[in-house]
Parts: structure tokens; C-alpha cells; sequence
């Protein structure tokens, strides 16, 4: 975990741009600390719990990086109360009259930046749209700061080597780029400049015009990860602690005590060139065992089979026998426990790092 932190950085600062982490992966004030460079502005949530509780715990700057519902501004005023500095997306001009509405209900100047569609598969304004500077002047007029422009690039998770993954970041970096441009044309400050998604931001060659990069997914890399070239399997830091619980003698595939509950039903790697079935089995010391995948999961079983569907030997495993499984998405898999263990830091006895639920 640790060094995929530093890489992360040593990339960033390297393109000179300051990275805002994305904690909505380990959603842990102790991995979100560490996670934050020196030259952080800040952090991206997800959700208005975890933006609580990291205020809660010092972290003033954030940025929640999804299009604000109407129903939580009434909330999102009380936090701005406390003096959480939050900054708020939307990607719809009737989103902004509902803010501007809400704003003037609740005597409160809420902070926003606009998303920018870099790859057209998500919500977002074009970066030249008209609707782009309507929706800046109606929540300028409307009593609201609007503070710049951001963008995922979803779309990089769709690639399948280097270069697609460079023109990605590429795309990604010329959409807000433009976006701003275009406020700032319109009379409109344009503070940040914000792209984000870690296969991007391992692969892009130039940052100019952007000022902040939301990475979070690097901190513990992931199966989906390596199969798109930005990590290796040893880089993976997360993994589910799993135990043998039986075999099926006809099939020739063992059973653990971890189903889609502990692992997910993410099966991200589905599309890529190696199929990691619902994750990657290693022994208790991280090793990768044969090829063997967990096949399929229920609700809180896992079978275990070889990739190639040949079986595998009935003395392989020992019931009781520990292992670990590697996640296709760590976020997904992350989210299900409540948790993480550390292992492999020396430390006696073993430290316990918890995180946070809901929304």
C-alpha cells in the first residue's frame, strides 16, 4: 500500500499537478492520511457519511464527486455550518435551479464545480455546451460560488493497452482544459481544474492546465487494475482471508467461506484478456497458487477451480486450510467488511485500521 502511495505521487509530481486522493476506496482516516501528498488540497468522497466523518476527524477541504441530489443540500448546509469546506458537482442545468433554490431556502452559499462528459458515457455538460455557462451564471446570480471543472474518464477502464490508455488521459485532460476555458471566456473564475481516475493518471504524459488529479483505486490496485497494465499482481495490497471448508469430489473444485458477501459480484476482469472469475487465489502468505480462480460465488461460499477447467487434486488444500483472494474492484471488495488487518509491517500485535458505511 505504501508504495503504491509514493509511486502515485512520484508520478504526479513529476507532471507537476497536486493529487486530491479519492477515499471513497478505503473510506479510513488512517490510509486517507497517508494518502494525502504534502502539496494536497484536499480529498474526494463519495458520499456525504464519509464527508462527515473525515471533517470529523480534521479534513476541512473536500470534494464530493457526485452530481448533488436536491434532497441532501438541506444537510450539506448543516455541514457548511460546522465548517466543512464542500465542494458540491452537478451536471444538469435544472440541478442548478434546484441548488439556487435551495440556497436561497437555506440562507447558504453553497460551492460547485461543473462535470465536464470527456468520454460520453456518464452524466455531464459538453465542454463548449451552452447549457455549460447557463448553469454558471444562474448559480452565480443565485448567490452560489461556482469554482471550477471536473471530469472522471470512465471510459479508460474500456482499454486494453498502453496507447488507448494514453489518448484516454489525453481526451480526459483536453475536455476540462477546454471546459475552463470556455467559463473563463463567459466572465467565469475557474480556480480548479480536476480530472481523476488512476489508469488516466498512471498513463498520462502531460497535465498542463489541469490543477488537481483524484486518484484513489492506486492505493490498494486491484485485479481490473493489473489486466489493464497499471499495476502488477504483487502490487495488489488488498485481499479477502479466506478459509477451505470442503471439496467437490465429482467437479474437482474446492469450497471456501467466502461468497459474492466478502468478495463482490464485481467481475471487472470478465472483458479483459485473463478472466479472474470472481478473484485470484493465494496462499496465506500472498503467493498466487496454480491459476486457480474462484470460479463462481453464492451468497457465503466461494469454488475454487482452475482457470483451465481441469480439476484439481483432492490433496491440494486441507479443510481448515487459510488462504487469500485478490480483488477484481477493491473498492467493491473493501466495502463489504468493515475493516482492514495489517500484515507484512512488522508490527506485533497486528493493528486493526476500521472504516465507514452508508451514505
Amino acid at each position: 500500500m505504501t508504495r503504491n502511495i509514493q509511486s502515485m505521487e512520484a508520478q504526479m509530481s513529476g507532471l507537476g499537478v497536486s493529487i486530491r486522493p479519492h477515499v471513497k476506496t478505503c473510506k479510513s482516516i488512517e490510509i486517507a492520511r497517508r494518502m494525502m501528498a504534502d502539496e494536497s488540497p484536499g480529498i474526494t468522497v463519495s458520499t456525504l457519511a464519509e464527508a462527515e466523518y473525515f471533517f470529523n476527524h480534521g479534513i476541512c477541504d473536500q470534494l464530493y464527486a457526485v452530481g448533488i441530489a436536491p434532497g441532501k443540500l438541506a444537510r450539506v448546509a448543516e455541514l457548511y455550518q460546522r465548517g466543512l469546506e464542500l465542494k458540491l458537482v452537478l451536471d444538469d442545468l435544472d440541478a442548478a435551479y434546484r441548488v439556487v433554490e435551495a440556497a436561497g431556502r437555506l440562507e447558504c452559499r453553497f460551492r460547485l464545480l461543473l462535470e465536464i462528459d470527456a468520454d460520453g458515457q456518464r452524466g455531464g455538460f459538453a465542454p463548449d455546451a451552452h447549457a455549460l455557462i447557463e448553469s454558471a451564471d444562474l448559480l452565480a446570480q443565485g448567490g452560489c460560488r461556482v469554482m471550477g471543472v471536473m471530469t472522471h474518464m470512465g471510459a479508460s477502464y474500456d482499454c486494453r493497452d498502453t496507447a488507448c490508455l494514453r489518448r484516454a488521459a489525453e481526451r480526459e485532460r483536453l475536455a476540462v482544459v477546454s471546459a475552463a476555458r470556455h467559463l473563463v471566456r463567459a466572465g467565469h473564475d475557474c480556480p480548479i481544474v480536476s480530472v481523476g481516475s488512476t489508469p488516466t493518471a498512471r498513463f498520462a504524459r502531460r497535465m498542463d492546465g489541469v490543477t488537481e488529479v483524484r486518484t484513489g483505486t492506486h492505493v490498494f490496485m486491484d485485479l481490473v487494475m493489473a489486466g489493464l497494465g497499471v499495476c502488477r499482481i504483487s502490487d495488489i495490497a488488498l485481499s479477502v482471508l479466506t478459509e477451505v471448508i470442503g471439496y467437490r469430489a465429482g467437479a474437482g473444485e474446492w469450497i471456501v467461506d467466502a461468497g459474492w458477501m466478502a468478495l463482490s459480484r464485481d467481475r471487472g476482469t470478465a472483458a479483459q484478456a485473463v478472466d479472474q472469475g470472481y478473484g485470484l487465489v493465494c496462499d496465506q502468505d500472498g503467493k498466487v497458487i496454480d491459476d486457480i480462480i474462484v470460479r463462481a460465488t453464492s451468497q457465503e461460499h466461494g469454488i475454487l477451480a482452475l482457470r483451465s477447467g481441469k480439476p484439481i487434486d483432492a490433496d491440494r488444500f486441507d479443510v481448515g486450510e487459510r488462504l487469500r483472494i485478490l480483488p477484481n474492484h477493491a473498492c467493491a471488495t473493501a466495502g463489504k467488511h468493515d475493516g482492514y488487518w495489517l500484515i507484512g509491517d512488522g508490527q506485533q500485535p497486528r493493528r486493526y485500521w476500521p472504516r465507514i458505511h452508508g451514505w
